[in-house]
């Protein structure tokens, strides 16, 4: 049980894409293990390898109120996404103190290696489709503030390095 030290933006490697993982090994579930204690010391509902330092293509996401309910994700892949759009308030360990509203699809069906190395198929929906695109996002080097226009976009990281 390991919570794990987020990568202070603008680290390069919160701009780099996460490597595919080969298989699901006891390494790459201690991994997972950590990232959940870190999802939770947040708290959050999700967290990307990526995040901690970790160049893997890994996440986590657990949207449920009562927690302890984790989808562990390796490789994850939006198969399908709905047309309907969904606004939410996006925040990121990363660059804390800050966030935005973002509009993404409200519900996406993933690929990806469960944690017995099957592939697996998941509709999510809510708050946990917002967490696992964002998180699939952080994986391919992208911010949510990268969804925003750039006048909101440089207002925002102008009002996090005020804090800062």
């Amino acid at each position: 049980m390991t919570v794990r030290t987020c990568l202070p933006w603008p680290d390069k490697r919160l701009r780099t894409k996460a490597e595919d993982v080969a298989e699901i090994s006891d390494e790459i579930r201690a991994i997972w293990d950590d990232m959940i204690d870190t999802m939770e010391a947040m708290p959050g509902v999700g967290l990307a390898a990526t995040q901690i330092g970790v160049m893997l293509r890994l996440a986590v996401v657990d949207g449920s109120t009562e927690r302890g309910r984790a989808v562990r994700l390796a490789n994850p892949e939006i198969l399908h996404s709905s047309i309907e759009l969904r606004e939410h308030d996006e925040a990121s360990p990363n660059l804390p103190g800050v966030s935005a509203k973002v509009k993404r699809p409200r519900a996406v069906t993933v690929k990806f290696l469960n944690e017995q190395g099957m592939v697996d198929r998941r509709d999510f929906v809510g708050i946990e489709a917002t967490s696992v695109q964002h998180q699939i996002d952080h994986l391919n080097g992208r911010m949510y503030f990268d969804r925003l226009s750039k006048v909101k976009r440089d207002m925002l990281l102008r009002k996090a390095k005020k804090q800062g």
